[in-house]
């Protein structure tokens, strides 16, 4: 059990310390992952930034991933939407508008007060508050992978035992605490889940775009 986000993070950047990188960058998901990735960043000296997928919600039941769709467009379906796609085809091309439109909003919040950082040659760690689907997690790392990184590593507090096995053929590494076969919810392992708003993801941002870095990565809370 981790008592908030910044614990976990402090905690997997102990099992990241000491490791050779190259340049790094931290890509976070927000919004949850986004003070994951402050933590990390500040406690490796790397770079932060964000990496905008969202999920695709299942017809009826908005709460179920189906899928996720990545910043640039592309976009990752779960096996089981990918056996009934024909019947979800119609339903998807909408759900799959409305997500791109709340990605180009946060594009625009967060690119205000951090352009895009540059990820060719780098050693580039994608994070999160945990993996339940892996849907946003699976769309995050094609999208990364296609900007020809030097390493792609994932680093989570707690995952899908399940979910955890497929990330790691999509990647170089995994680093995960907790990946536990009672699992359920990725807030179950947290004793504070406070939801991260926006306002907090542009403050960190923010803190590690400007030339001076702010002394800590806590939250605004």
């Amino acid at each position: 059990m981790f008592r908030d986000q910044e614990d976990a993070a402090r905690r997997l950047a102990a099992q990241l310390k000491g490791r050779p990188l190259y340049q790094p960058l931290v890509l976070a998901i927000p919004r949850g992952g986004a003070v994951t990735g402050a933590v990390l960043a500040q406690e490796l000296g790397a770079d932060l930034d964000v990496v905008l997928s969202r999920k695709l919600r299942a017809p009826g039941q908005p709460e179920v991933a189906i899928g996720a769709i990545a910043e640039d467009g592309q976009v990752y379906l779960n096996p089981q939407a990918e056996a009934v796609f024909d019947l979800l085809e119609d339903y998807l091309i909408e759900e799959r508008r409305q997500q791109l439109a709340e990605i180009a909003r946060r594009r625009k919040l967060f690119r205000a007060v951090r352009p895009q950082a540059p990820i060719a040659g780098r050693s580039v760690i994608v994070t999160d508050d945990g993996i339940a689907t892996g849907s946003t997690m699976f769309a995050a790392l094609q999208a990364v992978k296609a900007q020809q990184p030097r390493e792609l590593l994932v680093a989570v507090p707690v995952a899908s035992p399940d979910r955890l096995e497929e990330i790691r053929r999509w990647c170089d590494d995994v680093v995960c605490l907790l990946a536990p076969e009672e699992f359920q919810a990725v807030g179950q392992f947290y004793a504070d889940f406070t939801q991260v708003e926006d306002d907090e993801v542009v403050e960190l941002l923010r803190a590690f775009a400007a030339p001076a870095r702010a002394p800590t990565a806590s939250k605004a809370r």
